[in-house]
């Protein structure tokens, strides 16, 4: 598996377009420090791009890798590796080239700007972890649909239709369902359905990190009661790594019953 996941995050690392996620980042972030100076400013403005590109970026990157990289996993299948290592260190290598992308494109002007001696350091860690979060997740989410569809138009399709659900279509649902049962008591439902998106629940934990939760109102008083003790973090952690899970899990059931 390590030898495939190599290879995979090599070969994606010397793509085209890794080079231009790397670059898009650069200059966004640089041009963002260098305009306001105010990190945390930068930072905002960073999560409401990290949060929508990232999950995208991951999900075409995955569901475009599977399907053009066919053959050589064919050939794979052929040679006597288990059939995890193969998907496994695939799905690695694609979700560490991204996210090596992400790393290096924000971390570079934040390093020269002087972020180690700023004290939000914390608030840039917390932006950077949940980007590289998400982009496993996606990536993996991704590439478990591309591994039970052999139909690339169908693949593709409820690819994009995961993104679009997660990012955007969720986010409208939850905010429906608060203003049409806004009479009734919404605080275990807020905290249960942000739960179960790992794109909201990244922006509630690096909203909570910037202190800015009371522009919420009262359900930013719920999400800093629950999300900024011990157990919520806790909690808020666990769910995402469960994120991460799913997909591998999923990988791996769909690697050992499908009929190559």
């Amino acid at each position: 598996m390590w030898k495939i996941l190599k290879y995979s995050t090599y070969d994606l690392l010397r793509s085209r377009w890794a080079y231009l996620y790397l670059g898009f980042f650069l200059l966004f972030t640089a041009g963002f420090l260098y305009l306001t100076g105010d990190v945390g400013k930068v930072v905002i403005s960073l999560m409401n791009v990290i949060l929508i590109l990232c999950p995208l970026i991951a999900t075409m990157f995955g569901i475009m890798y599977h399907y053009n990289s066919r053959e050589f996993t064919e050939l794979l299948l052929a040679q006597p590796i288990r059939r995890t290592s193969i998907f496994w260190g695939q799905f690695l290598g694609l979700a560490i080239a991204l996210s090596t992308s992400l790393v290096l494109g924000i971390g570079i002007p934040f390093l020269l700007y002087g972020i180690t001696h700023d004290p939000a350091i914390w608030q840039f860690m917390i932006l950077l972890l949940n980007g590289v979060v998400l982009t496993f997740i996606f990536s993996g989410l991704a590439f478990w649909i591309g591994l039970r569809n052999d139909n690339r138009i169908r693949g593709f399709g409820l690819a994009i239709l995961l993104w679009l659900v997660m990012a955007v279509l969720y986010d409208g649902v939850f905010l429906l369902c608060l203003i049409v049962f806004r009479e009734y008591p919404l605080d275990s439902f807020s905290l249960f359905a942000t739960v179960f998106n790992p794109v909201d629940l990244s922006r509630i934990m690096i909203l909570l990190k910037l202190d800015i939760s009371a522009l919420m109102g009262y359900t930013g008083a719920v999400f800093q009661k629950f999300f900024g003790n011990g157990w919520g973090i806790l909690l808020s952690t666990l769910s995402l790594l469960a994120w991460i899970a799913i997909p591998v899990a999923g990988i791996r059931y769909t690697a050992l019953r499908k009929d190559f």
